[in-house]
């Protein structure tokens, strides 16, 4: 199963659990419109791959209370410190990730939710229900909330040197909630239904507040200044992070073949000019005007062709291997846990999948669209993680700013009937993006869906999962 989201104005995250199987296949395609004008000319397949794809892998449990429990029993002495650090950060990271993400979608709901109420001067049974439903996410969130700090905070470490870790995690984790009420708070709908839930986010605010406070966790002028404080907060989420997330090696592939090309196509090419430096001193003889000029056209056309060979057969030789290869390591043994290769080119529509071209299913207005494609192909360990784990998490973000940019700039206005008034209304031109996802080997059977992802040169719009099957599906 992968879920993607909106992580930021020009960010799509994508995320996926892997399970215990060693061999994990990914295939992202990303349809791009036709009227971006977009090329390898423009946005090489390197620059491209290096500027808008990132890769992350954690340790992951289904088991939510699990690191917990770990964390406990290290702080009991039963289990060593490194265990400690993994299993809070662990606990906290799930929280963390849960929180932002419906964070996120309530977000957007209740944006829809206030534009609808300003469109609409009386409320329909909709709009109502939709109040009703958000207002019970919201309150159902709060509780989760409450619950998960409450475990974390009921057994506190005896141990000084874990004492300082606990203090960290809790103490951004308070932050980090706070953050996220506010928030809500700040674009939830006014008044009726959420006065309530409303109140009881602020009241939360103040306690985590009052919290940080009792336990002294930041100083009174990193308090007084929000950048000190944002730069501290963003530290102890990197603390969180480190010691869950493998570390990488990357190594781009092909460079002593790249050497070999090169070398193969000077030799090629110098044997046929050095054959036509022999032929014309043979046709011409001695040094004349004549014997220059065609000793300089030779040499011009091997400059010529040279490139050309080389990259021709650079082209072939590389057509469907992979380009770079990662290699993944537990942070705190380093050793190596798995390994990936990844492909990353731009695709003709033609020379796609039978089962993609059935997904994407393109009609004659996107025949123009530009296809790329990333393909990564992982092979996991298990067995060298870190006891009492089996799972990783895999986050891949996706940064569109590249294309972004190739957008037109400005706005244009529209005119339309409100209260039997003509009201100038200003548009921003929108694009629309398809983007299919295939991932084979985490699920019992191949996974296939397609996300609409709505873009302006401002940032992403919408993100909206439009249609998902299984290899089962397409097969009957």
């Amino acid at each position: 199963m992968i879920n993607v989201d909106r992580k930021n104005s020009f960010q799509l995250r994508l995320t996926r659990r892997l399970k215990e199987e060693t061999s994990h296949n990914l295939d992202v395609y990303l349809f791009v419109p036709g009227e971006l004008g977009l090329s390898t000319q423009l946005i090489s397949e390197e620059a491209f791959y290096h500027a808008a794809i990132h890769v992350s892998r954690t340790y992951y449990s289904d088991e939510y209370l699990l690191p917990l429990v770990h964390s406990r029993l290290a702080s009991r002495n039963r289990l060593g410190s490194d265990s400690y650090r993994l299993s809070l950060s662990l606990y906290a990271y799930q929280y963390v990730e849960a929180m932002e993400r419906t964070t996120q979608t309530m977000l957007v709901s209740a944006n829809k939710l206030r534009h609808a109420r300003q469109e609409l001067r009386e409320e329909n049974s909709e709009i109502q229900e939709s109040a009703v439903a958000l207002c019970d996410q919201l309150h159902e969130m709060i509780d989760l909330s409450d619950g998960i700090l409450k475990r974390l905070r009921r057994n506190q470490p005896d141990d000084e040197s874990f004492k300082k870790y606990f203090a960290n995690i809790d103490n951004y984790l308070s932050w980090f909630t706070e953050q996220q009420l506010l928030a809500l708070v700040a674009h939830m709908p006014r008044g009726g239904e959420f006065t309530d839930i409303r109140r009881r986010f602020i009241s939360v605010c103040h306690r985590e507040d009052e919290h940080r406070s009792e336990q002294k966790y930041n100083a009174e002028r990193v308090r007084a200044d929000p950048t000190r404080m944002s730069n501290k907060m963003r530290l102890l989420r990197r603390l969180i992070e480190y010691p869950i997330t493998l570390k990488q090696q990357s190594l781009e592939l092909g460079s002593g073949e790249q050497r070999a090309v090169k070398a193969l196509a000077t030799a090629v090419v110098m044997g046929f000019v050095t054959l036509g430096v022999l032929q014309l001193r043979s046709a011409l003889g001695d040094l004349s005007a004549l014997f220059v000029l065609a000793m300089a056209l030779l040499y011009a056309m091997r400059e010529v062709f040279k490139d050309d060979l080389r990259n021709t057969l650079w082209r072939w030789l590389r057509k469907g291997r992979p380009k770079w290869r990662r290699q993944y390591l537990d942070p705190t043994q380093n050793a190596v846990v798995g390994r990936q290769l990844e492909w990353f080119d731009y695709k003709r529509f033609a020379s796609l999948d039978n089962a993609i071209k059935q997904m994407r299913r393109r009609k004659v207005a996107q025949r123009e669209e530009v296809v790329l494609h990333y393909r990564s192909s992982s092979r996991m360990s298990p067995t060298r993680f870190l006891s009492g784990y089996e799972h990783t998490r895999e986050t891949l973000n996706l940064d569109i700013s590249m294309l972004a940019r190739l957008m037109s700039k400005g706005k244009h206005h529209i005119y339309r009937l409100k209260d039997g008034q003509a009201v100038r209304e200003g548009v921003e031109r929108r694009h629309l993006f398809n983007l299919v996802i295939r991932e084979t080997g985490s699920e019992d059977t191949p996974y296939l869906a397609r996300w609409k992802v709505v873009v302006s040169r401002s940032g992403i719009v919408d993100v909206e999962k439009v249609e998902e099957n299984s290899a089962a599906k397409e097969n009957t």
